[in-house]
């Protein structure tokens, strides 16, 4: 047994591993123009950090009256997404060090993610992850998205760890609550600083405040070690 005893580590993949939510922007800014005829800022896409895209294309259906299926928006959404997450969707540098670090102590691992399994695979696969990340939940493979825990507890399963020897890694409330809620610890790295004094930062682990400006893998490596010897 390595210094990480028991423990499985669950990540988060927008915002938390990669920088995507950019290429979400663009792609859910595109969609909503043309399915829509709306105008959609920065400051409109914040709400939506952190909720699948399940969840949030049922909203905008309903808000904005959009006929098509849900299906179908979906694979419009993900459509203009990946073209440009092909193109371009940086790997946050101390995250990837995180991930080889945990990987070389044969710590179990999980990507557990709002997008669908498409969005993560082939995110995972042109950033070289795959290789390190084999264990894959998609929000649209489980009941609820976050904050319910059933992607978390879903990811848990399928690495036959126990909930509560499991840390998850995220960048929104919406997360943060969903592990919470699946009884696992949580390192917090919000994606929107702005954001860090939300309640449900209140009960992570470790919280890194300036989200990942701040954030490193050994601090995130100490505390792993340190809560398995504990």
């Amino acid at each position: 047994m390595t210094i990480f005893g028991r423990t499985s580590v669950v990540l988060d993949l927008d915002g938390t591993l990669v920088d995507s939510e950019p290429n979400y922007y663009e792609a859910s800014r595109a969609l909503l123009a043309d399915r829509a005829g709306r105008e959609y800022t920065w400051a409109d896409n914040e709400q939506y950090v952190g909720v699948s895209s399940v969840e949030t294309l049922a909203l905008w259906k309903a808000e904005y009256g959009i006929e098509a299926s849900a299906a179908e928006l979906l694979a419009d959404l993900d459509r203009r997404y990946l073209a440009l997450a092909r193109a371009s969707t940086p790997v946050y540098p101390e995250m990837r060090k995180l991930v080889e670090r945990l990987h070389e102590a044969g710590v179990p691992m999980a990507v557990a993610s709002g997008s669908s399994r498409a969005a993560i695979e082939a995110i995972l696969a042109g950033t070289g992850l795959d290789a390190q990340l084999t264990t894959l939940v998609s929000a649209e493979e489980v009941p609820r998205g976050k904050p319910a825990p059933d992607v978390f507890l879903a990811a848990a399963a399928l690495l036959g760890a126990d909930p509560a020897d499991c840390v998850v890694f995220e960048d929104a409330a919406p997360g943060a609550e969903a592990a919470r809620a699946a009884g696992m610890r949580c390192v917090a790295i919000p994606y929107i600083p702005a954001h860090a004094t939300h309640e449900a930062f209140a009960h992570a682990d470790l919280l890194f405040p300036g989200g990942h400006a701040e954030f490193t893998a050994q601090a995130a490596l100490e505390l792993l070690a340190s809560q398995a010897q504990a």
